[in-house]
């Protein structure tokens, strides 16, 4: 089955940074998008960035551009989120996500704080 599982969250400082991995099982990893969202308390799920299969195309939110940056590893079955110059308002559950054959897919998320 389709599991997806998030690390790398933590707390960090304002202008810090943090790497955050998804780690991908149980369906063809190189022949599909994977996306990065966030919620945060009391607001919606938010899109962060997307990466098309191949890694060529990527997309991001307004809000993190020039900032946050997504890569894939498809010999390893997993996407990364480095997080640079990161700001209080990046705080939120961070979730990996994939669509397989009309199904969505989420992780269980890992927490960002970032706060002095």
């Amino acid at each position: 089955q389709v599991q997806l599982v998030e690390s790398g969250g933590g707390l960090v400082q304002p202008g810090g940074s943090l790497r955050l991995a998804c780690a991908a099982s149980g369906f063809t990893f190189s022949s599909y998008a994977m996306n990065w969202y966030r919620q945060a308390p009391g607001k919606e799920r938010e899109l962060v960035a997307g990466i098309g299969n191949t890694g060529r195309i990527t997309n991001y939110a307004d809000s993190v551009k020039g900032r946050f940056t997504i890569s894939r590893d498809n010999a390893k079955n997993t996407v990364h989120l480095q997080m640079n110059s990161l700001k209080p308002e990046d705080t939120a559950v961070y979730y990996c996500k994939t669509t397989v054959v009309a199904k969505t897919y989420w992780g269980q998320g890992t927490q960002v704080t970032v706060s002095s």
